[in-house]
């Protein structure tokens, strides 16, 4: 009897393991890991101060100044990436994508405003593209003040050295897929040039996988014994932004207000620093952004695209968005000295690595779907087969519905239907994600019902 019943509980034990796969689990990559450590908190600083040295960035400042003003600021940014590009032999595509803004609540007459542009082709797949920004505009107590001092140290001159340093270390390095280096003008004036190259692309049915977005991200120094002091907040929607009548009415039905493109992104970002960062965390914040707040990944988002933002956890509005000046013996601006370099350098490694994880693994899997015409205890899941020559399989990932991120993992091969025998839909959120030969993963594509 003895013998029996320990024979049932291996049989069970086996049956288990099999039904609920093994916690979902990445392995760094070497070559990542050697690249983190190429990002330089002392170039950050550099670049930092460069931006600051131009006294205003406000996009409506002085466009022909070659010492202050956001045409210096836009020459200078042009110029490192050139410069960049000439050391990886020319790998980069450097532009100026330049516009005519109308006159808008923010512009108060037509004005040109230029997007900084870096580009480093993928080497199998160029036309999947990820795009990494930061604004480099900057401004005062007014938006419309072009005169003013206006240093914009952590906003966002944090964010636009981080995207110079990350052009500088993944340069060096070839993906499978395309990544843009941005620079953005008119920003504070209603993210104007995060605008125009969203709405561009999506004119060209660009396709864009994925948008991160760099702003107020240098670690404020008056905030630097907070508790969460080694962690940048990543924000990013759930229910999408461009989600019609009728994918609403599904989703009412099915679930998945926490499961849109961008919101797995995010899981993917988080998945990665607790895979190259240890010390310093991705908090993720399931809102879009900030109360009263608009960054640069709306206008992505607003156009189907999946982006999120990069942002330090403890804001000082007393040093961002403010004239510099001493009132009643208390200092106001956004200067350098609260800055936190080694911060923004921790914040570019999360970045970088991530971008390279996206650009390096397969396309995350397409027409995702699962099939809800029948009831039943088992799962069925559908999806697009890909085409990439290194692709290995897929991997379905679920979840407690009440989980806020990826928690188990089975990898079902190249195939694209798949049955999670015992599995009910009701009881789990599911996924796919691709795999290729060297172990790369895709972000999880979530399933839509199908008949």
């Amino acid at each position: 009897m003895t013998k029996n019943i320990a024979f049932l509980f291996i049989v069970c034990a086996l049956f288990v393991s099999f039904s609920f796969g093994q916690k979902s689990k990445a392995k760094p990559n070497a070559e990542i890991g050697t690249m983190l450590k190429e990002v330089s908190a002392k170039n950050i600083e550099s670049s930092i101060r460069r931006l600051v040295s131009f006294g205003t960035r406000n996009t409506l400042s002085e466009q022909d100044n070659p010492t202050r003003g956001i045409g210096a600021a836009r020459d200078w940014i042009f110029a490192e990436f050139q410069k960049i590009s000439n050391d990886c032999g020319n790998c980069l595509t450097v532009e100026k994508q330049t516009f005519l803004q109308p006159k808008a609540a923010r512009v108060a007459e037509p004005t040109n405003l230029t997007n900084v542009v870096a580009t480093l082709k993928g080497t199998t797949d160029p036309d999947r593209i990820y795009v990494v920004s930061g604004h480099y505009d900057s401004m005062c107590s007014s938006p419309t003040d072009a005169k003013c001092d206006a240093p914009g140290a952590n906003d966002d001159a944090s964010g636009t050295a981080a995207v110079i340093e990350m052009a500088r270390v993944m340069s060096k390095r070839k993906f499978d897929a395309t990544i843009v280096f941005m620079a953005v003008a008119g920003e504070e004036q209603g993210l104007l040039g995060a605008a125009y190259f969203a709405e561009q692309a999506k004119i060209n049915k660009t396709n864009i996988e994925a948008m991160f977005t760099n702003d107020i991200i240098g670690g404020v120094t008056s905030f630097k014994n907070a508790a969460n002091r080694q962690s940048v907040r990543v924000f990013s929607e759930g229910v999408p932004s461009n989600e019609t009548e009728q994918e609403a009415t599904t989703r009412r039905g099915t679930g998945g207000e926490n499961d849109s493109a961008s919101r797995q992104l995010a899981r993917f970002i988080k998945e990665t620093a607790d895979l190259y960062s240890p010390k310093f965390a991705v908090q993720m914040i399931y809102r879009r952004d900030r109360y009263l707040r608009g960054g640069d990944h709306i206008p992505f988002v607003e156009r189907g695209f999946s982006a999120v933002r990069f942002t330090e956890p403890n804001e000082d509005y007393d040093h961002q968005h403010q004239n510099v000046r001493t009132e009643n013996g208390k200092f106001y601006g956004d200067t350098i000295e609260f800055v936190d370099f080694e911060y923004v350098a921790n914040v570019t490694r999360i970045n970088a690595a991530s971008l390279a994880r996206l650009a390096l693994a397969p396309a995350r899997p397409k027409n995702v779907g699962m099939v809800t015409a029948r009831l039943g205890n088992d799962t069925e899941l559908k999806w697009d087969a890909l085409a990439e020559n290194d692709l290995a399989g897929y991997e379905i990932v679920w979840r407690d519905t009440t989980a806020p991120v990826w928690t188990n993992s089975q990898t079902v091969g190249s195939v694209n239907v798949f049955v999670m025998k015992g599995m009910s839909k009701d009881n789990y959120f599911f996924g796919v994600r691709a795999v290729d030969k060297d172990g790369n993963k895709s972000p999880v594509s979530f399933p839509k019902p199908v008949r």
